[in-house]
């Protein structure tokens, strides 16, 4: 659990913007996200490596 210790004198738009941005560098999000059902692990694998081969082909500039 993320906690944010409000400042004084400290809006709470700003420690609503600190808490979000703690939030995403965490990844907490994109773990609660990934752990909403289970993925087999060879689709895990096979999503793995088309995303390496996208990457490989936007880097060379292939499309």
């Amino acid at each position: 659990m993320l906690i944010i210790d409000v400042r004084s004198g400290e809006t709470i738009d700003k420690a609503l913007k600190r808490y979000k941005r703690k939030s995403i560098n965490t990844r907490v999000i994109r773990e609660v996200r990934t752990r909403r059902e289970f993925v087999k692990p060879s689709v895990k694998r096979r999503e793995e490596t088309l995303k390496a081969v996208y990457r490989e082909n936007k880097f060379r500039g292939d499309e």
